[in-house]
């Protein structure tokens, strides 16, 4: 006999918001590419870099590999800072998302900081980390330049991890909770040393945000590939197994590189850019 029990009204709902809370945060703790992807990225993004500036930060590698990830660290401690790890253009009507204002203004006069916030800051945080990391090259403070270059790194590479630019960024959608991970961790914990990544040279950005909008809008495209061979791949499978990822891996491989490779040379084009604007000043050895 199945029971049913009565349960005050404000209990209730003190208990779905609890869950939804908890749902929130949980999801979008996990959102975005894991540390080793993190870490490769950087990696790669110096080999990027042309030779006048490359040596600053290649001497300047393991402050770069520690710091990538500190933003992943701060998302533990203020909740305010998921905001900027994803923008969930999907809210903002169908591709190519005109309806969004890319000057931050324009957007918060449009739709109100509170919409912004909810929907995530993505592109603009990589505006504001780019104009810290040209600062502080100008003013020759190195040893900040350097953390703030690892942290706009890891934005930059969060703008090439497709599942940071929809609301369905966990699966929770489509019935496929957990791609997100399998797609933008597992995969990468799995198979990295296999990796064919090869980034194009570093060049100047003319506009950091108005780049960060197109890396955005570049992941968005990927979306339905990589959901639809996730669907491939779980065909038959019960559960997440070896020959599920073997067989995810072989489906989404070219687009998960692809993405980790565009978001080096995107990483190295932003330190250029950043040392450009800055005046081009002389690099510590």
């Amino acid at each position: 006999m199945q029971r049913w029990a009565y349960h005050h009204p404000c209990k209730r709902a003190a208990s779905s918001l609890a869950v939804f809370v908890l749902f929130l945060t949980s999801a979008q703790a996990s959102r975005a590419w894991g540390r080793n992807g993190q870490r490769l990225v950087v990696n790669k993004a110096i080999d990027t870099l042309p030779s006048d500036i490359r040596f600053f930060f290649e001497s300047s590698r393991g402050v770069l590999v520690q710091h990538v990830t500190d933003p992943l660290d701060s998302i533990a401690k203020s909740p305010l800072e998921r905001h900027n790890h994803f923008l969930f253009l999907d809210r903002y009507g169908r591709f190519p998302f005109e309806a969004l204002p890319r000057e931050y203004k324009a957007a918060v006069t449009k739709f109100g900081k509170a919409k912004l916030d909810a929907n995530g800051l993505l592109p603009w945080q990589i505006g504001v980390y780019s104009e810290k990391l040209t600062e502080a090259m100008k003013a020759g403070k190195w040893d900040d330049a350097r953390v703030d270059a690892a942290i706009l790194a890891n934005y930059v590479a969060e703008a090439h991890d497709p599942f940071n630019t929809t609301d369905n960024f966990d699966g929770h959608l489509s019935g496929q909770t957990g791609i997100n991970e399998r797609f933008g961790t597992t995969l990468i914990d799995r198979f990295s040393s296999f990796f064919p990544m090869r980034p194009n040279d570093a060049v100047f950005i003319s506009d950091p945000t108005d780049y960060a909008f197109e890396a955005c809008l570049s992941s968005h495209s990927w979306l339905e590939t990589v959901l639809l061979a996730d669907r491939r791949a779980r065909h038959g499978e019960s559960s997440f197994t070896d020959e599920y990822y073997d067989r995810f891996y072989n489906q989404a491989a070219a687009i998960l590189i692809r993405q980790l490779s565009d978001a080096a040379t995107d990483v190295g084009s932003f330190w250029l850019t950043a040392w450009v604007n800055a005046g081009r000043p002389q690099l510590p050895h």
